[in-house]
């Protein structure tokens, strides 16, 4: 255990959490760099008389609170930011390269607000496990942290809970019980060519006209491999090569992203793309063999069907609208921390979206368009609203968890 000195602010008052969250939002850090974050989480968990382990798995920070005998319930929350941009305008906007564009600062602080009211209640038994994980944009953070012996540092849990801010409407809570979040693959391709004068192609093997090949054989996978039935995404998010424009590069890099919900296509998605890489290779004469490497790995997110009937019966209790948003090609670690402890995963999405952008509509049709025409998560536009955002997302953590822990009755 790390004793920590903890801070006096009052995360039960809705203004001193959106003031923690706005100090968030203006200090984002990348994945593993989540010193002055995790050092205030650790500072927060402290006052409120958790147990605070830090630097589990590099950057986390783990409290543990303890009502005697009961339950365990783990509630998970990620911390790192995105290298983007920020445009949204805000007054609280980071001023660098890096931002919180998918939303980890309102999970922080919607984690830390639920962490107060339930440290503040006396009505439960148990333990309560809260997770500020490092690292959840590479895909690394969550087994980092079980091999780092998060399991050995506190106890089992009997449920991992967690919720992803999103732009539906701000408040309203989404839940979809079995595959809820896809399997993600991160792939680098390099390919390499023959560098030459602008002037004189023939001397060259070009990677820039091997890499378009590349690029356009590649979207036939999940357009004319896969069946009608099956679900995949394949993206090809980034393409280098070359400096200047009289220059033949002598090698290109792709960056993809992949995501599937079934082991059976994922394995059929990327035995494709080694397969077709590879032949554009042997097609344009390459000098080498192409890399093909992994960047980041993420397992599908499964809602245990018996543990989201409970959890969900226990957000439906709010007074906010509960859907049922169906399986997203997002992604996400968290069941690694349910995996690891032989425990069931819950994980909800938590709208975020200022209500005035669904004024008049009523069609759901209508209202998904919409969120589709706003600034989605990992866009340098991403801004959620602070209320109702923040006060439901507490909410909702603490129902989800109080549904779970024992009763002092």
């Amino acid at each position: 255990m790390t004793t920590v000195t903890g801070s006096s602010d009052d995360l039960t008052d809705a203004d001193a959490l959106a003031a923690l969250y706005r100090d968030l939002h203006r200090h984002p850090e990348l994945a593993f760099a989540e010193h002055r974050t995790a050092g205030l989480v650790a500072d927060r968990l402290a006052a409120l008389g958790f147990e605070v382990h830090t630097g589990v798995g590099g950057t986390g920070v783990v409290g543990m609170l303890s009502r005697g005998a009961g339950p365990t319930v783990l509630l998970r929350a990620d911390m790192d930011g995105l290298p983007v941009t920020e445009e949204t305008g805000l007054a609280y906007a980071s001023t660098g390269a890096v931002m919180h564009a998918c939303g980890h600062d309102v999970h922080v602080t919607c984690l830390l607000g639920a962490a107060a009211e339930l440290a503040a209640g006396t009505d439960w038994a148990g333990t309560l496990v809260t997770v500020f994980q490092p690292a959840e944009e590479v895909g690394a953070g969550a087994q980092a942290m079980v091999d780092d012996g998060l399991y050995d540092r506190v106890p089992t849990p009997e449920v991992v809970l967690g919720q992803h801010v999103v732009p539906m409407p701000a408040g309203v809570l989404g839940l979809h019980p079995g595959t809820a979040f896809a399997a993600s693959d991160g792939l680098q391709v390099t390919l390499h060519g023959r560098g030459a004068h602008a002037s004189r192609p023939e001397q060259a093997v070009d990677p820039v006209v091997m890499a378009a090949a590349t690029v356009l054989r590649l979207q036939t996978i999940v357009a004319r491999e896969l069946a009608a039935t099956d679900q995949a995404v394949l993206t090809v998010g980034a393409l280098h090569a070359g400096t200047v424009g009289n220059v033949i590069a002598d090698r290109a890099t792709l960056q993809l992203s992949v995501r599937t919900f079934d082991d059976r296509v994922r394995e059929q998605v990327l035995a494709a793309i080694e397969r077709i890489v590879h032949a554009e290779v042997a097609a344009a004469g390459a000098p080498q063999p192409p890399e093909i490497v992994t960047t980041s790995s993420f397992p599908v997110v499964v809602n245990d069907a018996t543990a989201s009937d409970r959890t969900g019966a226990a957000l439906r209790s709010l007074p906010t609208l509960v859907v049922d948003p169906g399986s997203v090609t997002g992604s996400e670690d968290v069941g690694i921390l349910a995996t690891a402890a032989g425990a069931p995963c819950v994980y909800w999405l938590l709208g975020g979206a200022d209500p005035e952008a669904f004024s008049g509509l009523t069609d759901l049709d209508a209202i998904q368009q919409r969120v589709n025409e706003l600034p989605g998560n990992h866009s340098p536009r991403f801004a959620p609203v602070i209320e109702p955002t923040l006060s439901r997302g507490v909410e909702a953590l603490v129902a989800a968890a109080t549904t779970w822990l024992g009763s002092r009755a």
